[in-house]
């Protein structure tokens, strides 16, 4: 019987140019050779580019790559292009009036095959039996990736690399490459590249993830917990999920679309001498995301002292915040029901031991557990709430049995459940772990794609940035 070839695949600070239009930079991997990974992460990450330095693609210009076997099965939307435009070219290429027919398909498929009988052989289970004596250019973009497939397939590759294999097919083609893969596990190694981590087969045993040209993280399916928050983040990034509706039965007042959510003019927070915020102007817009950033002793907490009513000094300062002038007989509910706020602080004080499924309900209430009874559509909407965070089967798992970063994205959840017109984030990244971080962070952009709730976003540091949040304010730490 025939085993793995392969010896290690080596990337060490590896930076790879493809044409000016897209770089690698820094990868550091290693495959082994009884390893099958997936390479995922979001549109324009660098997925397929990683999986084409593997078969020989793009320009090294640091680091180095050791170990590359030399019979690589290459299947990708760039290399069917290819193959398309070079059999297109031909019709260019018309020497004395005579008009080339292209390739044949049975000629793309048998000629220099390393396995005919396979090759005839998935030539009937794809269907493809009738179309042999057609040109390659002729058929359909499906066919022309079965083919492709096949030819990869039967090239007895040292390597097979598969991009996006499984787009395309109908349930059964897909069922029968699914088991045609899992039989060859034993002989060779794979590489397949997907955005849907629910097409992942179950031979499975290690994934890459890529985000921004970077090889972010590695996981061994082994791993349940790091493989799940993986998967929880992939789940976020890449669902079509959208945030949940609010319950009509809890409207809030209606606020004047033509008034500003906050206003603060020349705001000032002093104690004795010491002055921390100098004669602050901030208006914050209804669907004007913001990100608040500065040092220790800056001001943000004050700041947002001030908008939600709990710094003392906010009825000595101008302020207007949702139709209401500071001082003039509000109470700081009024405030407050429009604000949805989470903080490392509000953790450390939900120490209650109810279920995930309780906790984003108690949003509903403003209190920390439960203690009214839930509505029929308030558990629809938390339930909602759950299958976008992935933790639909944990709704009844106790909070307090939570990693930290579960936790932080289900009080987050609890904080949107009315959609409240400001959410409030201070410091939502903090005691967090990378992945932990990129899965509150993913949420918080998916939030930001929806329309009714303005984020508010406070952290150290500005270059922490999330995609929909475009303006910015900075306080430095005074003296």
């Amino acid at each position: 019987m025939d085993s793995i070839r392969l010896d290690n695949i080596l990337f060490n600070k590896v930076t790879v140019n493809f044409d000016n239009r897209f770089t690698l930079s820094e990868i550091d991997w290693t495959i082994e050779p009884n390893q099958h990974w997936v390479i995922t992460g979001t549109n324009g990450a660098g997925k397929s580019a990683l999986a084409a330095v593997l078969a020989g693609v793009g320009d090294i210009e640091n680091g180095i790559v050791t170990g590359l076997p030399k019979n690589v099965g290459l299947v990708s939307f760039e290399a069917q292009a290819e193959l398309i435009a070079k059999e297109l070219k031909k019709d260019d290429a018309d020497i004395m009036d005579v008009i080339s027919l292209g390739t044949p398909v049975h000629e793309m498929i048998f000629d220099n095959c390393q396995d005919p009988e396979l090759a005839q052989t998935l030539v009937e289970k794809f269907g493809l039996s009738k179309l042999l004596d057609r040109a390659f250019r002729k058929l359909s973009t499906g066919e022309t990736r079965k083919v492709m497939l096949i030819r990869a397939l039967s090239s007895k590759p040292d390597l097979l690399i598969l991009d996006e294999p499984f787009d395309g097919l109908d349930v059964d083609t897909l069922a029968m490459l699914q088991a045609h893969l899992a039989s060859i596990i034993d002989t060779t190694p794979m590489i397949l590249v997907l955005n849907r981590f629910d097409e992942m087969p179950d031979f499975i045993t290690h994934v890459a993830y890529m985000d921004k040209g970077e090889l972010a993280l590695t996981v061994d399916k082994k791993d349940e917990s790091a493989f799940n928050e993986l998967y929880q983040l992939l789940h976020l990034k890449t669902t079509d999920l959208q945030v949940p509706e609010a319950d009509p039965a809890n409207t809030l007042p209606a606020l004047d679309p033509k008034q500003p959510l906050v206003r603060l003019n020349q705001a000032t927070i002093k104690y004795g001498d010491t002055v921390i915020v100098d004669k602050l102007d901030w208006t914050i817009e209804r669907g004007q995301h913001w990100q608040l950033s500065g040092p220790n002793g800056s001001g943000k907490t004050g700041v947002l002292s001030l908008i939600t009513g709990d710094h003392p000094q906010c009825y000595t300062n101008d302020i207007f915040v949702f139709g209401f002038q500071r001082g003039n007989g509000e109470s700081i509910w009024q405030i407050k029901q429009f604000i949805g706020y989470v903080s490392t602080a509000l953790q450390w004080e939900y120490r209650v031991s109810t279920s995930c499924k309780n906790v984003i309900i108690s949003g509903f209430y403003d209190s920390i557990g439960m203690y009214s009874k839930s509505t029929d559509n308030q558990k629809k909407i938390a339930d909602q709430w759950l299958a976008l965070l992935g933790m639909a089967d944990r709704a009844d798992q106790p909070f307090n049995k939570l990693s930290y970063g579960d936790q932080r994205l289900l009080l987050i959840a609890r904080a949107m459940v009315k959609h409240p017109p400001l959410l409030i984030l201070d410091e939502p990244c903090l005691g967090l772990d990378d992945m932990n971080r990129q899965l509150v962070l993913a949420l918080i952009e998916k939030i930001c794609e929806g329309k009714e709730t303005t984020v508010l976003y406070v952290n150290h540091h500005a270059e922490d940035q999330i995609k929909g949040i475009e303006n910015y304010l900075g306080l430095k730490k005074n003296g």
